[in-house]
């Protein structure tokens, strides 16, 4: 029976981080979500080989009238990443001054490993900073986190994705990927403790 509690207890602390990492970062001043290739972050369990291209996009929402500042950061000294395409650098601020309540914007950048960094996981994450007159709200997350293989991509390059938003709507939850691995837990812990009893 104690197996039963810590499988039960297991089973309740992945529901609550997937769900937690799957929905959209909100707060009282706005609301970010981000993708990568149509995955919403944070995504896991990837592999990228040197060359081989990725979409990420970051879909902002403010609620209030404020500036907002967005910026896809590499955590690592090293750069390994080639930015094919995107509106800003890594690690370079994108100023939005004066926008008003109700403001929406979706970024995408199109990256791909480069030689700098292999045999390893290189994080990806995005910044936003809702800023009204001194008070501010930060939401900082992993994108995804993809290992980097030591060899190199021979496949063609995929097309950049169609944005998962529309561009006038806040963005919404439109279901937890990878839920239904989620559920079978559930279901295989629910027939244990019956068969149990």
């Amino acid at each position: 029976m104690n197996k039963m509690r810590y499988l039960l207890i297991f089973v309740f602390l992945l529901i609550m981080n997937h769900n937690a990492i799957a929905e959209p970062v909100e707060n009282d001043f706005g609301i970010v979500n981000a993708w990568y290739n149509g995955q919403e972050a944070t995504v896991e369990n990837i592999s990228l080989k040197i060359g081989e291209s990725a979409e990420l996009t970051v879909s902002v929402y403010s609620k209030i009238d404020c500036n907002v500042y967005v910026k896809l950061i590499n955590p690592l000294v090293t750069v390994p990443y080639n930015l094919i395409s995107g509106p800003s650098e890594f690690d370079e601020s994108i100023d939005n001054r004066g926008i008003k309540s109700g403001w929406k914007n979706n970024y995408s950048w199109i990256i791909s490993p480069n030689e700098n960094w292999v045999n390893g996981n290189a994080p990806i994450n995005i910044f936003v900073q809702f800023s009204d007159r001194g008070d501010s709200r930060v939401t900082k997350f992993t994108i995804v986190d993809p290992y980097i293989l030591d060899e190199q991509y021979s496949g063609s390059t995929p097309k950049p994705t169609p944005d998962p938003k529309s561009t006038d709507q806040p963005p919404s939850s439109e279901g937890s990927p990878g839920f239904g691995v989620v559920a079978a837990l559930i279901g295989v812990a629910a027939v244990v403790l019956i068969t149990k009893k």
